[in-house]
């Protein structure tokens, strides 16, 4: 039992925990999800479930002192939480989880889904770490040290012209008139939704997608994957051109492309598209 903070070289040992509980709580119930409304309306399942208490235990049993922040925890818990890292800039930090990214496309079968994972401590996300489970693709981070896919270095492509890339819109959350804009006056080629926040991050830093715009995603969601992109060397910000990480529990939006200048590009395209 250790009582050092997490570091950059326990990356593999935290893609085996995830595979590890993912292989014993989402892959047995992919067949038979058995969801259920949560009071916000969100799904849940018994592997969202089975895969926090899996988690929190292990992960507590090498890192004692960092205690986790879990999506399906109650919303004064996190507040709770987060207050206490806030509070503390010295201490362990926090896990950052999300036990089933992607739940409404694993009771629908669709194979996009998996657990993510983030270390925040001092204001900053340190570590970050997303399970594809389907593809069985691990994507991690450490801050400072880059971005892997499968233990092997992570580096965003060169970027298409804008009118040549492949976007990946959540249209659910933007406002009316940029989903209009971009339903019939697209700036890009081609469009998609993958339905998970964490992967689409990460495709985004894998060169699957070149562009990426969300209206609304917690801090579970986007805390592992923007590490990701980021240390692949990808750039992001808000709608409002602010830092998407914000230490803080507030829904953040997201517009994200594989370099910086084809961000600023993007960026320019949706603000005027957002006041059409």
């Amino acid at each position: 039992m250790s009582h050092r903070h997490p570091q950059p070289g326990d990356l593999d040992l935290l893609g085996e925990l995830l595979r590890e509980a993912a292989s014993e709580h989402i892959l047995p119930r992919a067949a038979d999800p058995r969801a259920r409304l949560k009071d916000d309306g969100s799904w849940v399942t018994d592997a969202d479930l089975g895969m926090q208490r899996h988690l929190q235990a292990r992960l507590a049993e090498h890192w004692p002192a960092v205690p986790l922040l879990g999506e399906e925890m109650s919303p004064e818990r996190q507040l709770e939480l987060m207050a206490a890292e806030a509070g503390a800039p010295d201490g362990p930090g926090l896990w950052v989880l999300d036990p089933l990214d992607g739940t409404s496309n694993f009771t629908a079968g669709l194979p996009a889904f998996g657990p993510s994972l983030a270390w925040v401590q001092a204001g900053r996300v340190r570590l970050g770490l997303v399970l594809d489970v389907m593809r069985d693709e691990l994507f991690d981070a450490a801050l400072g040290h880059g971005a892997r896919l499968q233990g092997r270095s992570l580096r965003c492509p060169p970027p298409p012209a804008m009118q040549r890339a492949i976007a990946c819109v959540d249209f659910k959350r933007l406002g009316p008139a940029l989903a209009a804009s971009l339903a019939t006056r697209p700036p890009y080629a081609s469009q998609r939704s993958l339905g998970s926040v964490a992967l689409d991050w990460c495709w985004v830093a894998a060169g699957r997608f070149h562009l990426y715009v969300h209206g609304a995603q917690g801090l579970w969601d986007y805390a592992a994957g923007s590490l990701v992109l980021a240390e692949a060397g990808g750039s992001a910000q808000t709608l409002q051109g602010e830092p998407v990480f914000d230490n803080s529990l507030r829904k953040r939006s997201a517009l994200a492309a594989v370099d910086a200048a084809l961000l600023r590009d993007w960026a320019d395209w949706v603000a005027r598209a957002g006041e059409a």
